[in-house]
């Protein structure tokens, strides 16, 4: 297989279970409806922590992305969304720190 017709696979795969299949994974169909957008936003991340150093060769390109889908994928398998917090609305119910000056409380 060429590099072309990996890169060709990949923009055709669109769900979780397309990933996890294409890439030979066994997996847990319930683990992944419930978690399928958290897995495939953290393969996302994973991917861009190498984004600069991904190898050009086709055989080490899909190991590559079939290890960080794996670990993805095993991420939910030991935890859940909200612990992982992948997604941004998980983000934003984190408490937030403001800081107030005391100036800035009499100036109002």
């Amino acid at each position: 297989m060429s590099l072309e017709i990996f890169e060709d696979d990949m923009e055709d795969l669109v769900s979780a279970e397309d990933f996890l299949q294409y890439f030979d994974i066994d997996y847990d169909q319930t683990i992944v409806h419930v978690n399928r957008l958290h897995i495939l936003q953290r393969f996302h991340n994973y991917l861009n922590t190498v984004k600069d150093s991904l190898p050009e060769a086709e055989d080490a390109l899909r190991d590559v992305y079939k290890t960080f889908l794996l670990q993805a994928y095993t991420d939910f398998v030991d935890s859940d969304a909200a612990t992982e917090k992948v997604l941004k609305v998980y983000k934003m119910l984190e408490p937030q720190e403001t800081f107030v000056s005391l100036d800035q409380l009499i100036k109002s």
